[in-house]
């Protein structure tokens, strides 16, 4: 019997149009919310229009645009667990490492409730998730990698967009640490592989690797580790 398929929801929140994700099983009761952001009243409209619940709230790293929504999605779902990268989590409480401070905001979050390493698996929703950590962007950035479907989905955050990658000009980034998380834990992937990234539009790995300026193949640094 084929898999259920996977159903995503995308909500784009001003000032940074970050993406936020509700992704769950169709005909399913449950899902699961990454990144909740600027805009919870638009998830809240969303879950409630399909009928969900949220059985998690995965946050792929700590800056304000991708967590701002948690305390009012904690509000209304007390129980709804927040999960992060355990390296990443002092930034839901500090708001100059949330970067909300640097925007004139004073951004701090309820406390994490699951703290994942890399490798380590996670299950909400009927949804099967490995977690990756990719830094560079932010020193403690993971990705959900859900791989119980065909093809396989990424669920990315602020690491590999279309086109693009994540800044490292903020104090923990690294240009050399996101461009080997790239290259080790998702171009390693199945090309067909869904990215869903943290702004912009979802692309593939296969486009990635082949297009991306920064660290696909052609570029300067797929070059060099090419040899």
């Amino acid at each position: 019997m084929p898999p259920t398929p996977l159903e995503v929801k995308t909500i784009v929140s001003a000032p940074f149009a970050e993406n936020s994700y509700i992704a769950y099983l169709q005909g399913a009761q449950e899902a699961v919310v990454v990144d909740p952001g600027m805009d919870p009243g638009a998830i809240f409209e969303s879950l409630d229009a399909e009928r969900l619940t949220p059985a998690a709230l995965l946050v792929t790293h700590g800056h304000s645009d991708h967590i701002a929504g948690l305390g009012a999605m904690k509000g209304r779902w007390p129980d709804c667990p927040i999960v992060i990268g355990r390296l990443e989590a002092p930034k839901l409480a500090d708001p100059w490492q949330n970067l909300s401070a640097a925007y004139g905001m004073s951004l701090v979050c309820p406390p994490a409730d699951v703290l994942l390493d890399d490798g380590e698996q996670y299950t909400a929703a009927g949804l099967e998730f490995e977690t990756r950590l990719i830094p560079g962007h932010s020193s403690g950035h993971v990705v959900f990698v859900c791989r119980q479907f065909e093809p396989p989905v990424v669920f990315g955050g602020d690491v590999l967009f279309a086109g693009g990658i994540g800044r490292t000009d903020f104090p923990d980034g690294d240009f050399r640490s996101l461009a080997d998380g790239i290259w080790r834990h998702l171009f390693c992937l199945p090309p067909a592989t869904r990215v869903f990234p943290g702004h912009g539009e979802p692309t593939t790995i296969a486009d990635e690797l082949r297009d991306n300026q920064w660290v696909g193949q052609s570029s300067k640094y797929g070059r060099q580790r090419r040899g």
